[in-house]
């Protein structure tokens, strides 16, 4: 599908993985600046080309990248060794669970079925694995984030503004957001007008010249409300980015590898923050090793479009590793299959922080739908490292 881009549909998709203007009628300003980088395109035909990529499926969808991790609950990272002749029982248990979001084959001689645990509340993660094992008779090893060095997928494609993204993030409300939190914030900081808000967006914005007016019609808010919330939230780092949010899969990523590194650990946060810095890592964490088990604590996710670049990346890395430590042992696992990928539950996570706050009416309101999230929506990819986008 890369290769049938247009150069207008290139630029935009280089330009906007982030940085998108927070402002009545942002596609002005995004078309304004398109063409100041010699890109002749007006507002109309901005918005018709990123909505003609996201039906094609060249996007997962335009909007915010919520981070999960500063909405309230948690997500973590499990593996587990599915036997071959029990191979799609364990599978099948592990899918039917609602707090797995997201699950992956992955090629390991052991631990070859990867998934994200999501939930409200981070004492439940515990009981849930206990439950899978015992349905499975398996063990499994969990893998939380220890330090994150880096989340930041970004997947530049051969064109114009190629490694040049446009930053339009100071512009109109951008400008003036400030940290402050909301007077009626629940335990997890947010009120629960602004637990709707993400809500609303996890899955994206509407595709119209006026998204964030169309965003607050629905909530029942004024659109300056909702353009100063979405900004303070960029500043807070609750929304990492607002753009186009590419199908990575789409544009010819089709080699991703998560590279997993065995690092002294006095050494591992140097490592990191350096291993981190290279451009085509999207995901960098420290994790824990599992003793006898899993002796990697560095993981550090690549994406290439073939697999000649993508061993490149790889090589790149460890490259970078041996310049600072020696690298006692290191692997690539790459992802054989998608078996579940479902959006993080931020309503489900709203509902439990506004009802231990004391607000038992939020449970009830219109995102009680919420098992329809859409893939991606919230980074807890980091959990997921095979994603574009947190656990």
């Amino acid at each position: 599908m890369n290769a049938e881009l247009a150069t207008p549909d290139r630029a935009i998709v280089n330009a906007f993985q982030g940085g998108f203007p927070v402002v009545a009628g942002p596609f002005e300003p995004a078309a304004a600046a398109l063409r100041e980088r010699g890109i002749e395109i007006d507002a109309d035909e901005l918005l018709d080309r990123i909505t003609a990529m996201d039906e094609a499926g060249t996007l997962s969808r335009f909007g915010p990248l919520v981070n999960a991790d500063e909405i309230g609950g948690t997500a973590t990272l499990v593996a587990i060794h599915a036997p071959e002749e029990r191979y799609d029982e364990v599978v099948d248990a592990i899918n039917d669970r609602p707090e797995v979001a997201h699950n992956y084959a992955r090629e390991h001689p052991h631990l070859n079925v990867w998934f994200v645990v999501s939930v409200a509340d981070a004492d439940r993660v515990e009981a849930v694995l206990a439950e899978i094992e015992a349905e499975t008779g398996q063990e499994t090893y969990d893998l939380p984030k220890l330090q994150e060095f880096r989340v930041s997928a970004h997947f530049p494609i051969d064109g114009p503004l190629e490694g040049d993204g446009i930053d339009l993030t100071d512009v109109g409300a951008g400008a003036d957001a400030t940290t402050d939190a909301s007077d009626d914030a629940t335990a997890d900081g947010l009120s629960t007008d602004e637990l709707d808000l993400i809500a609303a967006v996890q899955d994206g914005l509407p595709l119209t010249r006026t998204p964030y007016a169309d965003v607050a019609e629905e909530l029942g808010q004024t659109p300056a409300w909702v353009r100063e919330t979405l900004a303070r939230f960029e500043a807070e780092g609750k929304i990492r980015r607002i753009g186009v949010v590419p199908n990575h899969y789409a544009l010819g990523y089709s080699e991703n590898g998560m590279t997993v590194w065995d690092v002294p650990s006095e050494d591992v946060a140097e490592v990191g923050e350096t291993v981190a810095a290279l451009p085509f890592v999207t995901h960098c964490y420290e994790r824990p090793r599992h003793e006898g088990v899993w002796p990697y604590n560095l993981f550090a996710m690549t994406h290439g479009r073939s697999e000649a670049e993508s061993e490149a990346r790889i090589e790149e890395v460890r490259n970078t590793i041996e310049e600072l430590t020696e690298v006692r042992q290191w692997d690539t696992l790459f992802s054989s299959e998608i078996l579940k990928k479902t959006g993080i539950n931020v309503a489900e996570r709203a509902a439990t922080a506004a009802d231990e706050a004391g607000d038992g009416d939020f449970a009830d309101a219109d995102s009680a739908d919420a098992d329809s999230a859409a893939p991606d929506s919230t980074d807890a990819d980091s959990a997921d490292p095979d994603a574009p986008t947190d656990a």
